[in-house]
């Protein structure tokens, strides 16, 4: 909660209290931590199905005869190969090639595109978006639409038994509307920022409670449990998936993390490309890895980062992973020391703590359809 203003609730603040969450301030919002646990809800996600919500992210649409150059403006990657129904994962980055957000957006009719933009970022998102988008029309739909995360082995089960829709044909990054779950038309797209197969559910703003409803009763013979922010956030970390705020932010570049791949050349100008073609020719100081480090010691935020005894860089996010049962964690290091095996020290708590660089994703699912958080 910032400047005193009230904290914002979703359409399923009562279904969350009524299940036992534990409610915490999140960007603005007030949004269930935890249920039954932390632990217990990502390794459910891990080996059943887990269902979240999170409509505090923000929609914003792009439209008319010069949407797509809007689109291809704002962000790094190549909306151009898009079709109808399909979509991509993209930065949006400033002059200086820092990312304002990252951002999923569809193709979601001939001259339209929908931004799925992080809740912390959304107002200043819109306003970016507002400023460069001319002359295509900008409209935030946020306040409208409701969002919920479906995740798990079992999730196209149970989302399939709760629509009475086949959803194995649908690939990862695309959307297919027409869908009811609950009574409620819902568009749907293969996506999610677990590392398992998964759905994200979006629905009219009042209708969420139903379509929440009729996801857990469905899901119950599969072992379906409620997840809060705190399983999401360890998800997301062992998939090797960034958070806004922390792992990227307007003064980290896509080149810096591992995001080159969404930085696209070969198409027309976008805010940013000057400064990331700079650092494409000079390459960059310093590069986002992974480390995994030894003993029961947690590396958090913040923590320092020393390679042969010199600082040489920070934590940005840093936990215990329930998966793989190891601290685990992420942050920036000089490029000559980012190599997979090279060692590290941490300061936990002013104690060296032993570690070493590791190739992302930490976690990666044997099967299914793939959202490689390397390569989406």
């Amino acid at each position: 909660m910032t400047d005193g203003a009230a904290l914002r609730r979703t359409p399923l603040y009562e279904a969350h209290r009524a299940a036992g969450g534990r409610m915490v301030a999140f960007a603005g919002w007030e949004m269930p931590v935890q249920y039954a646990g932390l632990v217990e809800e990502h390794l459910a996600v891990r080996t059943r199905v887990g269902l979240f919500d999170v409509s505090h992210m923000g929609e914003v649409l792009i439209e008319g005869p010069r949407a797509l150059e809007a689109v291809q403006r704002l962000i790094t990657n190549d909306a151009r190969r898009l079709a109808v129904g399909q979509g991509l994962y993209t930065p949006m980055c400033n002059p200086a090639g820092g990312v304002i957000d990252d951002l999923t957006l569809f193709r979601t009719a001939d001259q339209e595109y929908l931004l799925i933009v992080n809740a912390g970022t959304h107002a200043n998102d819109l306003s970016w978006i507002q400023e460069h988008a001319a002359p295509a029309v900008v409209r935030d739909l946020s306040d409208g639409v409701a969002l919920l995360a479906l995740q798990g082995p079992m999730a196209e089960a149970v989302l399939s038994a709760a629509s009475g829709t086949g959803l194995a044909a649908l690939p990862p990054f695309h959307r297919l509307e027409g869908v009811h779950v609950g009574g409620v038309p819902v568009a749907v797209t293969r996506t999610g920022y677990t590392g398992e197969d998964g759905f994200e559910i979006a629905s009219r703003w009042d209708a969420a409670p139903r379509v929440w409803e009729a996801l857990t009763e469905a899901g119950r013979p599969h072992g379906l449990v409620p997840v809060g922010l705190g399983a999401r956030d360890t998800l997301r970390l062992e998939a090797g998936m960034m958070l806004y705020g922390q792992d990227i932010d307007e003064t980290t570049s896509p080149l810096e993390a591992p995001l080159a791949w969404t930085v696209k050349f070969d198409k027309e100008e976008f805010i940013g490309r000057p400064a990331l073609e700079q650092q494409r020719r000079e390459g960059v100081a310093r590069r986002l890895v992974g480390f995994e480090a030894d003993g029961r010691a947690i590396p958090r935020h913040g923590c320092a980062i020393f390679v042969a005894g010199e600082r040489a860089g920070t934590v940005t996010s840093g936990t215990f992973s329930p998966s793989l049962r190891r601290p685990i964690g992420m942050g920036y290091v000089p490029r000559g020391t980012s190599a997979p095996g090279v060692g590290l020290q941490i300061e936990v708590r002013g104690a060296p703590v032993p570690a070493r660089v590791v190739k992302l994703p930490f976690y990666r699912r044997a099967q299914g359809p793939t959202e490689d958080p390397t390569e989406r």
